[in-house]
């Protein structure tokens, strides 16, 4: 059974996401129990891939409540868990086709492990977003007259 935390409800919204994944996720003691509590945010998050390494930057975890002075900086950069030929792979994508990384939701798997869904996306246009708009606006006023 999987326990989701945060989800990014803008990112399907602002992107058009091409492939999915999971990634570990490297995380100190009182952010995996403020995760537990549900402290987190995704808003604005991204991830980059540097020196060979993959880093999930701009997502907020709130400092956990007992944790005092092992308690981190809520928006630190965290690394990510992943194989060496994804890295390589996300790298090519995300330098050479224009590819950004945008982290869909933060769960615990089955096994208690925290883990981030992440999606290769690419932005989408005001024009795009509004055309969507139009179009899911079209299909719910056909189904009320159904």
């Amino acid at each position: 059974m999987v326990k989701v935390v945060a989800t990014n409800r803008k990112a399907l919204r602002d992107y058009t996401v091409f492939e999915k994944m999971e990634a570990g996720i490297a995380l100190t003691g009182t952010e995996v129990k403020s995760l537990r509590e549900g402290g987190a945010s995704l808003d604005g998050g991204y991830a980059i891939i540097e020196n060979g390494e993959a880093f999930l930057c701009d997502v907020s975890i709130a400092p956990y409540r007992q944790g005092n002075i092992f308690n981190r900086d809520p928006r630190r950069r965290r690394k990510l868990l992943l194989h060496k030929d994804e890295i390589k792979r996300l790298f090519g994508k995300t330098t050479l086709r224009g590819f950004t990384l945008i982290p869909l939701r933060l769960y615990f798997n089955d096994r208690g492990i925290a883990k981030v869904e992440l999606a290769l996306c690419k932005g989408k246009k005001a024009i795009d977003r509004r055309e969507e708009l139009k179009k899911r606006a079209m299909e719910r006023e056909e189904r009320r007259w159904r």
